[in-house]
C-alpha cells in the first residue's frame, strides 16, 4: 500500500464508478431500489463485460479477455 491520500490506490475503482454514474446512473429515475439494483446487474454483466470495449485491455471486452486467460491456463496444463 503506498501512502495515505495516494489518489493511484483507487484509480481502477473510481474510473469504474465513474463510467457507471456517467453511462447508467445520470439522467435516469428508478422507481425503486429493486429497479434501480437489476438495471446496475444488467448494465455490469451484459454491457460492461461483454460488450464494451475497454482501451485498457486492447480494446477488448473484460469477458474477453477472462476467455483468452482460461484458454492460455488450460493450453499450458
Amino acid at each position: 500500500m503506498s501512502r495515505r491520500a495516494n489518489c493511484w490506490d483507487n484509480a481502477v475503482a473510481e474510473s469504474f464508478f465513474k463510467t457507471l454514474k456517467t453511462e447508467l446512473v445520470y439522467g435516469n429515475k428508478f422507481e425503486s431500489i429493486e429497479e434501480a439494483k437489476s438495471k446496475v446487474f444488467e448494465w455490469i454483466e451484459i454491457w460492461y463485460n461483454k460488450k464494451r470495449l475497454h482501451s485498457s485491455l486492447g480494446y477488448k471486452t473484460p469477458y474477453e479477455v477472462e476467455q483468452e486467460f482460461y484458454q492460455k491456463i488450460n493450453h499450458a496444463a
